[in-house]
């Protein structure tokens, strides 16, 4: 069943434009699927679904990756990133990336995708994004290189 309300989720992400959890479980429901905001969740993580401007304004549901499991295009990661993140700050080996509501998530996927050698992880929220940086690595030079993919 698992597999079957993701193909979905994936469906109704692309030909929508989803903007929050309650809507994505309400158009499951209405298919047929019985689902708690929670299983909603898991799948939006695991399918590594964010937000992304939708154009006016507000913001919707997307996939990361549409090219079939390859690494998505850097500029399109880099545009993703910009357009998320609102300020960086560090301190020690933790670079904190603020971003706009709903949007840590897509901005972690984008930090992921760009595999900086130097994070050893991150965690995010809903508008915030924590990264360690590994020992012996500097954090400011990689926040550095992040201010400057936001310009």
């Amino acid at each position: 069943m698992k597999r079957f309300r993701q193909a979905r989720i994936v469906e109704l992400v692309r030909d929508r434009e989803i903007e929050t959890q309650e809507e994505l479980a309400r158009l499951l429901l209405e298919d047929g699927f019985n689902v708690t905001q929670a299983t909603v969740s898991r799948d939006i993580r695991q399918l590594k679904l964010f937000k992304v401007p939708n154009g006016d304004g507000r913001q919707k549901y997307a996939l990361l990756d549409e090219t079939g499991g390859q690494t998505p295009p850097f500029e399109h990661v880099n545009g993703l990133f910009r357009d998320g993140v609102r300020s960086i700050e560090h301190s020690g080996n933790i670079i904190l990336l603020k971003t706009g509501a709903g949007m840590a998530p897509g901005v972690a996927a984008c930090v992921d995708a760009l595999r900086p050698p130097e994070i050893l992880g991150s965690v995010a929220g809903d508008d915030t994004l924590l990264c360690v940086v590994r020992e012996g690595a500097d954090a400011a030079a990689v926040a550095a290189r992040f201010r400057s993919i936001i310009g």
